[in-house]
């Protein structure tokens, strides 16, 4: 009889998404509200262009920086913790044969099949200190290439979105005309954006357009009263 392979199909891409929602819901939303507040300050769109523009190159730098810091401090918790739990296998074996059978008899294994396990494991000091990493301290080992790419994907993805909102007064000279343009192309962009996130993850790209747009229309209307007080 023939077989039809089994073909498992999971997202495998998270980090990305988040650093990819991160840049672009904050793209969508400061220079937004940067450009909205201005509106009322100035009659130029070209004043309007080049603040945006400088605020986008800045923020997209800041929050590029961002990501990377974060990753680069997730790399060295990881391996300050491996250190140390190096050294409690070494010195304090008994200790952690106890916490091993602990956490395979939570997953329901029984005493005499925790055993085995524990032995085995015990035979390979890094395999036994690679689980203990993942399931007594929930740490999974970081790429080491995660710390680059989160900022270039952080930063690139806030250009990305910042783009959209100053584009209308890139095209048009009137201010006001402009803001009117920028609102809705926004709040249709965090839709699209909202669609799109929903697709990867599964969530359902109707209720993730949704929420998207809800969330981030607060958002940027809250910048924008901000931005238009200030100004």
């Amino acid at each position: 009889m023939p077989r039809t392979p089994h073909i498992e199909r999971h997202f495998t891409a998270g980090d990305t998404v988040r650093d990819v929602v991160i840049g672009m819901s904050d793209g969508l939303t400061v220079p937004f509200a940067l450009a909205a507040g201005l509106s009322g300050a100035v009659q130029s769109t070209g004043v309007v262009v080049v603040a945006g523009l400088a605020e986008l190159a800045a923020g997209a730098i800041s929050m590029g920086l961002g990501g990377y810091l974060a990753a680069r401090s997730d790399a060295d918790h990881y391996a300050s913790e491996r250190v140390v739990e190096l050294a409690e296998t070494d010195a304090k074996p008994a200790a952690e044969v106890a916490e091993v059978t602990h956490i395979l008899r939570e997953f329901g294994l029984t005493a005499e099949e925790s055993a085995v396990i524990v032995a085995a494991l015990r035979r390979r000091p890094e395999a036994w200190v690679d689980f203990m990493m993942r399931f007594e301290l929930g740490l999974e080992k970081p790429d080491p290439r995660r710390a680059l790419t989160s900022a270039l994907t952080i930063g690139g993805a806030y250009a990305a979105g910042g783009v959209i909102p100053l584009a209308p007064y890139m095209a048009l000279a009137s201010v006001s005309r402009a803001l009117t343009l920028s609102i809705v192309v926004t709040i249709v962009a965090l839709g699209f954006f909202g669609w799109v996130k929903g697709r990867f993850t599964g969530t359902g790209p109707f209720r993730s357009a949704v929420q998207t747009m809800l969330i981030g229309g607060a958002a940027a209307a809250a910048a924008f009263a901000i931005a238009r007080a200030i100004a």
